[in-house]
């Protein structure tokens, strides 16, 4: 296409709208005016222009994204008619959870594994049951959230013991296809700055690496938990595919990240909740432009409720729109060129490098997990990220800002939304997942 009509203008420099929003400021400070410091130190100007790309190539998905049914084995038979149904209504993989071993033949019946993506989030290490499910499907369609080192720092303990667990691991690695998963949503919903959920995921999954050699990194998948920071969420996950190959290369290897992505819990509420069909809208287009292979959606309403259609009808139905109507069916690499996204997923990659190093030279993540360092850091983060909530700063709107008096939920939740204090002995202080707004929510239940 010619762009004669074009000549005519004047390209302007980077350092000329900076001269002329210095004018238009009349006196006050560009710096402290304009320029804002995120909690991962990156300083965030009003404006980016094509000298701030960075031409940096990040491996996307080729395809489109996946929709994905979460279902809870309670029932085999219900669960197998929930996901046939989901299946008939929009969603194109389904993830089942389970705490005990179930009958998967009834599970699957009917279902077509072979074109069919299917992830296991299994709660107990069986490495027999994983091998009979896998036998039984016989496909590459499947993926099991396998992930010893996750287990023990979201609970504190190995599922058996240090020997046992890693003999497991070893068995279903050896039997098992996409078998190893690292949890990086634990981090998420914990509090980590999105530089600290960069730097603990490479170094979750270098311990894999240490302990089975390069060739199990096809064997390995991750699961994100994405937040409300719309842009930067974008770029946290195209910043991993960066920082992901660049550690395969250290291996002189090479393998594609699988990303399963879901919304954080972090900040959901149960005042105001239809808000986290907005907030959850908005964390599932992240997950998508950040190029995620496939985004399970949480229901507005999942903190407090048990399981429901209507709540998981919505909930898909949210992706269905964001797939179809907004034409984001293969949206994957639509941040490409974006000069403030570039930006900040190299500023991102390069910050939670930084980490990894540190962690490294550190004796590694699973040492400085013992050690309680990992915990420490996340911890300062988290409170530092309620203070801000409890200042009115950081708005979670309903809740602390713009809330209804009227409200009364007390009456209406079927399962605490609130963090259980837990008795049991643990080998390491665990790292606690809390929502911003449980306190608050509390002291409203207690004056209803």
């Amino acid at each position: 296409m010619s762009d004669y009509l074009f000549n005519e203008f004047q390209g302007v420099s980077s350092a000329e709208w900076k001269q002329k929003i210095q004018v238009d400021l009349k006196g006050s400070d560009y710096n402290e005016t304009l320029l804002w410091k995120t909690t991962e130190s990156i300083t965030v100007r009003p404006f980016y222009t094509k000298e701030d790309r960075t031409n940096i190539k990040v491996n996307t998905p080729k395809e489109g994204f996946a929709i994905c049914q979460s279902i809870f084995i309670d029932d085999e038979k219900k669960a197998n008619t929930f996901a046939i149904d989901s299946l008939q209504r929009g969603a194109s993989s389904i993830q089942f959870l389970a705490k005990k071993e179930f009958d998967y033949k009834a599970l699957l019946k009917g279902i077509d594994t072979k074109n069919t993506t299917i992830y296991f989030s299994l709660d107990f290490l069986s490495s027999e049951f994983v091998k009979s499910v896998s036998s039984f499907i016989n496909s590459d369609k499947y993926y099991f959230n396998t992930d010893v080192i996750g287990h023990l720092a979201s609970s504190g303990n190995w599922y058996s013991n240090l020997k046992n667990d890693h003999t497991q691991l070893e068995e279903i690695v050896n039997n098992s296809k996409n078998a190893i998963s690292v949890n990086a949503l634990i981090y998420q919903n914990a509090g980590a700055t999105i530089t600290q959920q960069l730097a603990y995921a490479l170094a979750h999954v270098n311990e894999y690496l240490n302990h089975f050699g390069s060739s199990i990194a096809n064997n390995i998948h991750f699961n994100f938990s994405v937040g409300s920071n719309y842009f930067f969420e974008i770029a946290k996950l195209r910043a991993f595919r960066i920082l992901w190959s660049s550690l395969l290369k250290e291996y002189n290897t090479e393998a594609t990240a699988h990303i399963f992505a879901e919304p954080s819990r972090r900040n959901k509420t149960i005042y105001d909740y239809n808000v986290n069909m907005l907030r959850t809208t908005s964390e599932c287009m992240s997950a998508i432009l950040g190029g995620v292979n496939t985004v399970a959606n949480n229901s507005y309403d999942k903190i407090f409720h048990q399981p429901n259609e209507f709540g998981e009808r919505i909930s898909r139905n949210q992706l269905l729109i964001l797939q179809q109507e907004s034409e984001l069916a293969e949206a994957q690499n639509i941040a490409d060129g974006a000069y403030y996204i570039e930006t900040i997923t190299q500023q991102l990659a390069q910050k939670a490098l930084e980490i990894f190093k540190q962690i490294e030279q550190g004796g590694g993540f699973l040492k400085q997990l013992k050690e309680g360092v990992i915990q420490r850091k996340i911890k300062e983060s988290a409170d530092k990220e309620q203070e801000l909530f409890n200042s009115g700063k950081l708005v979670l709107l309903g809740t602390n800002k713009i809330k209804n008096e009227n409200d009364k939920m007390k009456n209406d939740l079927e399962v605490s939304p609130f963090l259980e204090v837990r008795k049991e002995k643990t080998l390491i202080q665990p790292i606690i997942q809390k929502r911003l707004a449980e306190k608050l929510e509390q002291e409203r239940l207690q004056d209803e």
